[in-house]
């Protein structure tokens, strides 16, 4: 049996996010978890004719995440026995996708001891920004549980590899942009991520007056979407697609499926053929194209040998954010503000 939970499932990426999981052949109980509104969503989800049960919401939390609304702290039950758990956004989007502290997804560390104490083997799919720094608040979490697994832990990053896609597509004529595999490394904001169209297949070819525009909107899609909503939200549906797309994988590999890649933004130490990769780029953390299997995160690939002048230029630049990024994370893990 096949259990997934969304925590998070009431916002503007967990409801879509919920939706797509309820219609997936690969998932026998979808369990949801937010502090306001879930029943609602899980009574709509349960009218669905679809092979996932659509389980009602637990009203216990972990202590972790304050006072229960039944007056008792005790583990979420919704995460008992889960396969697969996605922390969608915790915090208000900002046009740059990385604030400037982390003080405002307070909650984010104790939904991951949550899952590290009800479920240690469920594989975590991280959608909570900064990806580039709550991956590595994550794997802090589970260390210190005892219970961290480098293959069990990802940072989604599918909506940089969607977006590429996508806009590859306008500019070449593919009328099917899923046709495309593009892959996309490094972060998951700003310049930390970094399309390598060189690496496309099927080949492409990007007018060099195009180039620097395409990176651009690759890199800073979200503002696009947050400017064109007018300030009443961000891209939640398009990230709730790549949440789905990377889950609906993960879940086709775990049931022994072969051949399947998509880039994750991984603890590369600890995964097969990452090591090497983390010592070319001086990032533990790192998105690359990851082989999907059973256990999770099979083997890492380093799609940087022979790629452009530009993309050099492109993933140095993304590998100082990087740094960055992670070590504030790591620091934030360790010393995490007051609430």
């Amino acid at each position: 049996m096949v259990k997934a939970v969304v925590a998070g499932a009431s916002g503007g990426i967990g409801q879509p996010l919920s939706l797509l999981l309820k219609t997936s052949p690969h998932i026998d109980e979808l369990a949801l978890y937010d502090v306001v509104n879930t029943p609602g969503v899980a009574a709509d989800l349960s009218h669905i004719s679809s092979r996932a049960v659509s389980l009602p919401p637990s009203r216990q939390l972990h202590p972790s995440l304050g006072p229960s609304t039944t007056g008792r702290e005790t583990n979420c039950p919704c995460y008992r026995k889960s396969a697969v758990t996605s922390p969608p956004t915790m915090a208000q989007r900002l046009p740059s996708r990385m604030p400037t502290s982390l003080s405002s997804p307070l909650a984010f560390p104790g939904l991951i001891e949550t899952a590290a104490d009800v479920s240690p083997k469920a594989f975590i799919l991280v959608i909570s920004n900064p990806v580039n720094s709550t991956v590595p608040i994550s794997a802090e979490v589970l260390k210190a549980k005892k219970v961290f697994n480098a293959q069990r832990l990802f940072g989604v990053t599918t909506l940089d590899i969607v977006r590429a896609e996508t806009f590859v597509a306008e500019i070449v004529g593919q009328a099917e942009p899923q046709k495309l595999t593009i892959p996309v490394v490094g972060g998951h904001s700003g310049e930390t991520i970094v399309p390598l169209f060189s690496k496309a297949s099927p080949a492409v070819t990007i007018p060099d007056d195009k180039y620097d525009a395409l990176v651009n909107r690759v890199q800073f899609g979200g503002d696009e979407v947050v400017k064109a909503k007018d300030g009443a939200g961000s891209a939640t549906l398009s990230m709730a697609y790549a949440g789905f797309r990377f889950a609906e994988k993960l879940l086709r590999a775990i049931k022994g499926e072969k051949g399947l890649v998509e880039p994750s933004y991984v603890y590369l130490p600890g995964i097969p053929g990452g090591d090497a990769i983390a010592k070319e780029t001086g990032c533990d953390f790192f998105s690359v194209p990851i082989e999907l299997g059973p256990n999770g995160a099979e083997k890492a690939t380093n799609p940087l040998e022979g790629i452009t002048a530009k993309e050099k230029t492109l993933l140095t630049k993304a590998v100082e954010g990087l740094k960055g990024n992670i070590s504030k994370g790591i620091d934030f893990a360790h010393n995490p503000p007051q609430k």
